[in-house]
């Protein structure tokens, strides 16, 4: 089934490469929207619309790395989820870090998933391509 709206997707996201890259992936995805923060106290000026952020939408799914400036992702995911407003948007970590200890904190901090940045192009595009199908197709988004 598919979401009867556009997606609107934040990408929280330091590397410029990998901004390019789920670009990319997301490029044939007309009624998707995605929106770039580049730290973690950028990400949350989005998450609560605010400063430059003012007319922001509420995302309705987050690509989170875990190592940011300013916040890093752990802060942001522990601030998302701790928050009423916020805590139902699904996060999903999307970083390089394949150590137990940040899955499990991330677990723990209730990210909705955890995947690991293959370090191929066409591994990247594609595990990004599968993120957005199965929030798209699979799963049901709570309603804005």
């Amino acid at each position: 089934m598919n979401v009867p709206y556009p997606i609107e997707v934040l990408l929280v996201e330091d590397d410029p490469g990998d901004v390019l890259m789920t670009r990319e992936a997301f490029e044939d995805k007309i009624r998707n929207t995605l929106h770039v923060a580049r730290d973690g106290e950028e990400a949350l000026d989005f998450l609560y619309r605010r400063g430059a952020h003012a007319g922001a939408p509420r995302p309705d799914l987050v690509l989170l790395d875990l190592n940011l400036p300013k916040y890093d992702g752990r802060q942001v995911l522990e601030r998302i989820k701790s928050d009423p407003d916020l805590s139902t948007i699904p996060v999903v970590i999307l970083t390089t870090s394949s150590a137990e200890e940040d899955i499990l904190r991330s677990y723990k901090l209730h990210a909705n998933a955890y995947v690991t940045k293959p370090v191929d192009l066409d591994q990247f595009v594609s595990a990004v391509r599968q993120i957005d199908e199965f929030f798209l197709t699979v799963v049901r988004l709570p309603r804005r």
